[in-house]
């Protein structure tokens, strides 16, 4: 088991750049999509390996190998080495479920202010509310209901098409629920610092996705990318945006917006279809590794937990 639960915390080393390299080849959708998962199933794979580990390090404790009627000699014999990693392993749990946690009342707390920021604003039967500011923004809060969120300043910044253009943006994001993946992305990062080289990517195809629809619900794709560099020119004023917008929603003018405008003006030659094939496979192999080894070694766990109750059973009673 020792060898194989090690696999999920060393293949997000070559997974993650083989995702980043096919995420480049694919459409924003399915990139945007493969990335999410592949961020969750890499981290869902490391976090059940360091439990692993250590609850192997827990039934070495005398008052656990008691109540399941464990043989501790036998199992300091098999692995004597099983203490110290379950520590660091618990020390690991320990330290993610900390990041989880401040991540997630991080985000409570942002989406908190930016929803009582919004019931003030002016709202609109479509779910669109305009807060009476200045500075330069818009994004898409999720919510029941989720609402599209612009300020005076940005919808100044705008002419009329590209005002629908950038709602359209925006209304892309609620439909597909583009926080839950930012959301995957983010949490996922807090488990394996690998992870982290994911979000940048994730955040790119997200707004590439709603780029398109975008484009499609204006039937133009000079008047998005119009909208897209202008919101973009006009939010990066100084100290304009800050404080406004919550990290989990996203918002037109962020990301790569010079190679998001590219992309809607003249979308890039295909890929080589010999090469993402390569990087696809690849890909694919890690994942199914991490799942794998995961559950192999959950299996050798079971085993040795067995074993180590018919050692107990079947050493000689002490005299009394």
């Amino acid at each position: 088991m020792i060898l194989a639960v090690w696999a999920p915390l060393l293949l997000p080393l070559l997974a993650v750049p083989a995702a980043r390299l096919l995420a480049g080849w694919l459409p924003p959708r399915t990139a945007a999509c493969m990335l999410a998962g592949t961020a969750v199933l890499l981290a869902g794979a490391a976090t059940a390996s360091l439990g692993l580990i250590a609850t192997a390090g827990l039934l070495r404790l005398p008052p656990v190998a008691a109540l399941g009627h464990l043989s501790l000699p036998w199992l300091d014999r098999i692995s004597p080495d099983a203490g110290p990693l379950a520590a660091v392993a618990a020390v690991a749990l320990g330290v993610i479920a900390a990041l989880l946690l401040r991540s997630a009342t991080r985000h409570r707390r942002e989406l908190g202010s930016a929803r009582d920021l919004v019931r003030s604003a002016t709202g609109s039967p479509d779910g669109l509310a305009v807060l009476p500011d200045d500075r330069a923004d818009a994004y898409a809060l999720p919510g029941r209901p989720g609402r599209i969120v612009v300020t005076a300043g940005m919808l100044r910044a705008l002419g009329p098409e590209e005002r629908c253009a950038l709602l359209a943006h925006e209304r892309a994001h609620l439909g597909a629920r583009h926080h839950l993946f930012l959301a995957a992305a983010e949490y996922a990062a807090a488990v394996h610092p690998a992870l982290r080289l994911l979000r940048a990517p994730l955040s790119y195809h997200l707004e590439r996705w709603a780029d398109e629809n975008a484009a499609t619900a204006v039937g133009s794709r000079t008047v998005t990318a119009r909208a897209v560099a202008r919101a973009a020119l006009a939010a990066a004023a100084p100290a304009r945006t800050a404080g406004l917008r919550p990290g989990l929603a996203p918002a037109a003018h962020t990301g790569p917006v010079p190679r998001r405008v590219a992309a809607l003006l003249s979308p890039g030659p295909a890929q080589p279809s010999g090469r993402r094939t390569v990087v696809a496979l690849l890909l694919t192999a890690c994942l199914c590794a991490s799942t794998g080894t995961v559950l192999d070694a959950t299996h050798d766990l079971h085993q040795t937990v067995e074993s180590a109750q018919s050692a107990r059973s079947s050493a000689p009673a002490h005299p009394r």
